[in-house]
């Protein structure tokens, strides 16, 4: 049994979590989700109480349809990414992993939602959180810069802030901040990675989208497993790694 009154989340001792847990409702807009990120996620940052939810969310996600458990999916999933731990150190991977181990088997239920051919939003995020449970460090959370279409990164050589861009306003790097609203004075084309050298991570994912029936996703992942140009300098650069860089541990 579980004593809250010892662990802490972002406002304090984490007494008023369990009723949080037992109000927990399949629609992602009820207010109980705000309060349980806003305690148990917030801001990026977690807290002891964060892990000790982790089979809360597994029982929960268990009992609903695949459809339905997206809400403790997204929020376990985050927690268990997070680089900003509590003091203690503690692992999440190593104090809890038979939740985790669930929960990444619930998620990978979830991905097999017919509803989702139709809805790459939540196609991403869910394949984000089964990388997060899978111990996959930056991508959990920043594959979902494919939603988003672009990746803010500096430059190795100069430091310049680029937009790395992929999707509806084309494929170039900027540092026009602007470039959704004109066409930047400067931009220089990405170079996608051809699917048939690509190895580790990037070949896994874009099989699986093409499999799942994303191929605009999967176009979209072989920029960010290729390579830019720095719009200021001219330095070309591995988009990949510089997004491991600006968010690795």
């Amino acid at each position: 049994m579980t004593d809250w009154s010892r662990l802490n989340h972002a406002y304090g001792t984490a007494q008023d979590i369990p009723s949080l847990l037992d109000a927990m409702s399949p629609d992602p807009q009820d207010a109980g989700w705000d309060a349980l990120w806003s305690r148990l996620c917030h801001q990026g940052t977690v807290y002891s109480a964060s892990y000790a939810a982790l089979p809360a969310f597994a029982d929960t996600a268990r009992q609903w349809s695949a459809t339905e458990r997206r809400a403790p999916l997204y929020l376990a999933g985050a927690i268990v990414a997070s680089i900003d731990r509590p003091d203690s150190g503690e692992d999440p991977y190593l104090s809890h992993p038979a939740a985790i181990a669930e929960l990444r088997g619930l998620t990978e239920e979830a991905l097999q939602d017919p509803g989702l051919t139709g809805d790459p939003l939540n196609y991403v995020q869910l394949l984000g959180t089964l990388l997060s449970f899978e111990g996959i460090e930056v991508w959990g959370e920043q594959i979902d810069g494919l939603n988003g279409e672009e990746y803010e990164l500096p430059c190795p050589a100069c430091e310049a802030e680029n937009f790395i861009v992929f999707g509806e306003h084309g494929y170039f790097s900027t540092t026009d901040s602007m470039y959704m609203r004109h066409t930047p004075a400067k931009q220089l084309p990405l170079q996608p990675q051809d699917p048939s050298v690509m190895q580790g991570l990037a070949k896994r994912l874009h099989a699986r989208m093409v499999t799942d029936g994303h191929p605009d996703l999967a176009h979209k992942l072989t920029y960010v497993f290729g390579r830019a140009q720095c719009a200021d300098c001219g330095m070309p650069f591995s988009v990949e790694e510089a997004v491991v860089t600006r968010w690795g541990a």
